[in-house]
């Protein structure tokens, strides 16, 4: 038994340390804990995650080159007939509003895959925090199965914590327009344009508006982070998710939010010096050999063409490598919340001794 210092040299007996099945203590948890306890988490658990991780995104992908695919075939027949129309000078729009639809709905479809691999990826990253916690093994095939089988509620927290960031993003862009539209109209005005200048006012305004709704946004969206896996480990719907979620997070939003950055800050900083090197090496293969060998302009391009589709294939693995650390920084998060706040520790050890 090992003993504390106390007065007049004698000493208490130490508390035990708390019991660590898993990756984390089952106690209140620090940064080092929630930081160590994702990494080891990853570890653990690469094989599952990367392949989560792979295949989410190589089913969106394949989902949306279908989609795209038909949608092409679709309007290459009025493209070309446009195409073969003798020009009058005037420009019909109405001509151009299946092109305009379609390239919609291309968006549409890419956008809507992209949204099914990231909640796959987040009910899977909540397979595991829920597993690693308790030290055991889970195989892709059970993390596949479960995370699928909550892909609904994930989706629908994921969709609910998005809008909140995504109308400031939304209102900036869109009082941006209205500013480059009243300098292009000033321009071609001569500088009296009237109604230029009450363009570039209500830009103004917008963007302001949107300045000052980001802090909100952020302040939503740090406070529904935890949904996503409160809909896989306790099987909750959306919005209890979301509910539970900002009854977890309340009282403890800047912690929660400064862990977060950190994480947020590592997986940045990683991605970041991984497109530095990619864009060095391809300025040093583009302006280096081609042009001290005299290049001729077809080789200058097969480089540029393939340095591109190598980086943008590295910048991909990367972000296939690195996109389970913040989610899995938020799944921990959400067991320290409960320890914290529902005394979870106790049944945590016991279902971890079963």
């Amino acid at each position: 038994m090992t003993y504390a210092p106390g007065p007049y040299g004698y000493g208490y007996p130490a508390a035990p340390p708390p019991p660590k099945p898993g990756v984390i203590p089952l106690a209140p948890l620090d940064l080092n804990h929630v930081l160590s306890g994702a990494f080891g988490a990853y570890r653990r658990h690469w094989k599952a995650l990367l392949g989560m991780a792979l295949a989410s995104y190589a089913l969106a992908a394949v989902v949306v080159a279908g989609l795209g695919a038909a949608g092409w075939a679709a309007l290459s027949d009025p493209w070309e007939a446009m195409g073969d129309t003798p020009s009058t000078g005037d420009a019909d729009l109405s001509d151009l509003t299946p092109l305009f639809v379609g390239i919609a709905g291309l968006w549409l479809v890419f956008a809507l895959g992209l949204l099914v691999a990231t909640g796959l990826l987040h009910g899977a990253v909540a397979v595991v925090v829920q597993e690693a916690v308790l030290g055991r093994r889970v195989g892709f095939t059970a993390v596949w199965r479960r995370a699928w089988s909550r892909l609904g509620p994930v989706l629908g927290t994921v969709v609910l914590s998005a809008v909140a960031a995504l109308v400031p993003m939304l209102l900036f862009l869109f009082g941006l327009c209205l500013m480059l539209g009243a300098m292009i109209a000033s321009i071609d005005a001569g500088g009296g344009d009237h109604d230029g200048a009450g363009l570039a006012v209500t830009g103004l305004l917008v963007l302001l508006l949107s300045t000052a709704t980001m802090p909100v946004a952020l302040w939503i969206w740090v406070k529904f982070s935890l949904a996503p896996t409160a809909a896989v480990v306790e099987s909750a719907g959306a919005l209890t998710a979301m509910r539970r979620s900002a009854q977890l997070v309340r009282g403890s939003w800047w912690r929660v939010f400064g862990y977060t950055l950190v994480m947020l800050l590592i997986v940045g900083g990683v991605s970041f010096a991984v497109q530095m090197v990619i864009s060095v090496a391809t300025q040093a293969s583009v302006f280096g050999a081609p042009l001290a060998q005299h290049a001729t302009p077809g080789t200058v391009f097969a480089s540029v063409a393939t340095m591109a589709i190598t980086g943008g294939l590295l910048q991909f693995l990367t972000q296939l490598v690195l996109g389970p650390l913040l989610p899995l920084t938020s799944g921990l998060l959400y067991v320290d919340q409960r320890i914290r706040k529902e005394n979870l520790a106790p049944v945590l050890a016991a279902t971890a001794r079963t």
